[in-house]
């Protein structure tokens, strides 16, 4: 583990998105085997539930990663710059190669604690929890790099203000989704927002990497995106639905897709069965079975099951008479 490895990537890099119930340990061990990008990400953790007993107990398990998986980031969310302190050093300790901080989730429960977009609102404690995530990381005698996830704004674009603040506390990088807070992912992404990230950034003479974020379907998109606004990365988020293969640029089978589906309903149940819902695993049966006869009625037969060895017999049998 490096002690930033953000400056060891080769340009552009591409990067998967952090989606609660969506990149949990179970997916994120099948993108790393079957398409690996170039970093990946937790799903958000609170900062908050990890200092306590009981909260640290169950979030543990959304912390929990194979080497295969680097380079890893955790990405955590809190208003309270005390608690991030005593969350990066528990981060730095587990052997994370980054930390990030989510500073753009729309989520009511999460704004109501002052964290995620709200934190755009407040730019004074945002810097103060940055800098107390790199404190934490220093007392925990690690040195890993600090990164943020943002909006450009909250109910209009804040650009001139908002990513200047974020840049001053030196982060390693800076993930910008083209779209603000009141506009959630209702409207196209306006990418002419990271393209002015860009500049804000080599205006202040910082060395954050900026990575753009939203509506992007593939690689081929991502590298457009790139040439069009000088981004350094393109994090991709819904595309890598029903699809580990996106970041490899491999087209699957559908005998690939229907196979990985059910390798990927079995290692939910070894890794998280006892810690998560088996209804997460429906919303992955949505996007692998689309687009193909007889997709709709396999569906509707994989959403009455309620566990991973009924999906296998299904699949099989499937399989079968295609």
């Amino acid at each position: 583990m490096k002690d930033n490895f953000w400056k060891e990537l080769k340009r552009p890099f591409f990067v998967l998105a952090p989606m609660a119930d969506v990149t949990d340990a179970a997916f994120r061990q099948i993108i790393a085997k079957y398409g690996k990008p170039d970093v990946m990400w937790t799903e958000f953790v609170s900062a908050d539930g990890l200092m306590h007993s009981e909260g640290r107990k169950h979030l543990l398990t959304d912390l929990s990663y194979t080497e295969k998986e680097r380079p890893i980031v955790a990405q955590l969310f809190t208003s309270n710059p005390e608690k991030m302190r005593e969350a990066a050093k528990l981060v730095a300790k587990l052997g994370f190669d980054g930390l990030d901080i989510n500073m753009g989730c729309p989520d009511r429960t999460i704004e109501k604690q002052g964290a995620g977009a709200a934190l755009i609102k407040t730019p004074k404690i945002a810097r103060a929890v940055i800098a107390a995530a790199k404190e934490g990381i220093a007392a925990a005698g690690k040195n890993i790099p600090v990164s943020v996830k943002t909006r450009v704004g909250w109910s209009k674009p804040e650009m001139e203000t908002w990513i200047p603040e974020l840049l001053k506390e030196n982060i390693a990088a800076l993930t910008v989704h083209a779209r603000t807070r009141k506009e959630l992912s209702l409207v196209p992404a306006r990418w002419e927002f990271v393209k002015r990230a860009v500049e804000l950034r080599n205006e202040m003479k910082s060395d954050t990497l900026i990575i753009g974020n939203g509506d992007v379907k593939d690689l081929s998109d991502a590298k457009a995106r790139v040439k069009e606004t000088g981004a350094d990365g393109v994090m991709i988020g819904r595309g890598i639905f029903g699809n580990p293969w996106l970041f490899a640029e491999k087209i699957p089978t559908l005998k690939d897709k229907l196979e990985v589906m059910v390798e990927h309903t079995k290692l939910f149940k070894k890794l998280l069965g006892k810690k998560k819902n088996f209804a997460i695993m429906k919303k992955h049966f949505k996007a692998y079975v689309n687009g193909f006869d007889g997709a709709k009625e396999l569906r509707v037969e994989l959403m009455e099951t309620t566990n991973a060895r009924e999906v296998g017999i299904i699949i099989k049998r499937f399989l079968k008479t295609f």
